[in-house]
């Protein structure tokens, strides 16, 4: 249940843990279904998309995200590969294929039954309600399975450069599927950032539809590298919900253990603010993002 302990935590903090949020039971069913998701994945027709988050994305931001089958996928399920399991000279996977996952993703609240009954449940709208969402609508739905040895990093970053709104309305649903340790690449974040680190940046699609590209919509613009310091973990158990206030500083640390981190996230927007087409995310033409 979302207290007002909860509620005040959220909005001091930036996050809030709510444990025992979903049952064993429903843990495990939605475990099955990734083992099943992961089984299914053929790389023989599959481009091999890779998803970059850590440092060679930092240095090359359009690097592996700004293919066809990436930008199509807010209402599909669809599979991106961790960068350390392909090999770079042959192309081929270097693991096998369900360990060469990094998500799956990004319409499963869409096309999965299991996450879109847990996406739309009456616990996840009373949290939208208690944050005064009027018109909450959901997007980039994914499981992330931080994959042993090989899971990559995410570096310091705000949800609501890559889901941008007028005004800023991103909140993230960050579901422990696994027990989450620093161990395995435990989310971590800076208390409080929220309120003191504005958004200057843009994760956006570049006007050829040729790839992505990080642009800066601040005067004050400034890179996230060793801006939050060590960070707080937060350490949870499976079946805990972690709320993520878009404007909040958090990251994870690469997974070197030999134990996997699945979690399942989506993200809530206000559907009165602007969403334009900048966002790199968009739906099929003719659809609108789905309400809550």
């Amino acid at each position: 249940m979302f207290t007002d302990t909860h509620l005040d935590g959220f909005r001091r903090d930036g996050c809030a843990v709510i444990t025992d949020f979903i049952s064993p039971e429903q843990v495990a069913t939605l475990r099955q279904r990734i083992d099943e998701l992961l089984r299914s994945f053929d790389p023989e027709n599959h481009p091999l998309t890779t998803f970059a988050t850590g440092q060679s994305q930092q240095q090359q931001p359009d690097m592996h995200i700004g293919d066809e089958y990436f930008f199509e996928s807010a209402d599909k399920t669809s599979f991106f590969l961790e960068e350390g399991a392909i090999d770079s000279s042959s192309g081929r996977l270097t693991v096998d294929a369900p360990r060469a996952i990094n998500k799956i993703g990004h319409g499963l609240h869409l096309t999965e039954p299991v996450f879109a009954q847990l996406t739309h449940s009456v616990q996840v709208k009373d949290i939208a309600r208690k944050l005064e969402y009027k018109d909450p609508r959901v997007l980039q739905s994914m499981v992330i399975c931080k994959q042993p040895g090989i899971g990559g990093a995410v570096p310091w970053h705000q949800d609501s450069t890559f889901l941008f709104t007028q005004p800023l309305s991103a909140c993230g649903f960050w579901l422990a599927l696994e027990d989450c340790t620093l161990d395995n690449g435990c989310l971590e974040y800076i208390p409080g950032s929220h309120l003191t680190t504005p958004v200057t940046r843009r994760f956006v699609r570049k006007q050829d539809n040729s790839g992505t590209e990080m642009v800066s919509i601040a005067p004050d613009d400034a890179e996230m590298e060793g801006v939050g310091g060590n960070g707080v973990p937060i350490e949870v158990a499976a079946g805990s919900l972690v709320l993520i206030n878009g404007q909040v500083l958090h990251r994870s640390s690469h997974n070197y253990s030999a134990k996997s981190r699945w979690i399942y996230t989506f993200h809530i927007v206000e559907g009165a603010a602007e969403y334009d087409q900048r966002n790199w995310l968009q739906m099929p033409a003719g659809a609108e993002l789905t309400k809550l």
